[in-house]
């Protein structure tokens, strides 16, 4: 990839990166809203032994999508970091460059996908 082509296309990637980083940002942020165990008044209601299950079937669905939704923040953090130091694009595993397509299509792709399936297993 020559220079001119690399910059445009870091600069195209750190747009959709901030943009997805954004975006997960306030997904944490309204999910937290919806969590029931937001709503002061749930330590002290005497609800029915049903609704209590499903309270807290609600709380750990919505904690596991916040914490997913974090991961891939700092995942976000870290491709930018990597373009602010000029090497983004590289898989940390081997050092090679990450396809263009796969940086398209997951632009905070920290490995190859030879990488990604080697180390999946």
């Amino acid at each position: 990839m020559d220079k001119k082509r690399s910059e445009k296309f870091e600069n195209l990637q750190k747009e959709k990166l901030l943009a997805e980083r954004q975006k997960s940002l306030n997904q944490i942020e309204e999910l937290k809203k919806d969590d029931p165990f937001a709503d002061p008044d749930h330590a002290s209601d005497n609800a029915a032994i049903d609704t209590d299950v499903r309270e807290q079937v609600g709380h750990d669905t919505i904690e596991a999508q916040i914490k997913d939704l974090e991961k891939k923040v700092n995942q976000i953090s870290e491709a930018l970091k990597k373009i602010s130091k000029n090497q983004y694009g590289k898989c940390d595993s081997c050092g090679k460059e990450i396809p263009k397509a796969r940086l398209e299509l997951i632009p905070e792709a920290a490995n190859c996908l030879d990488c990604e399936k080697r180390l999946r297993k």
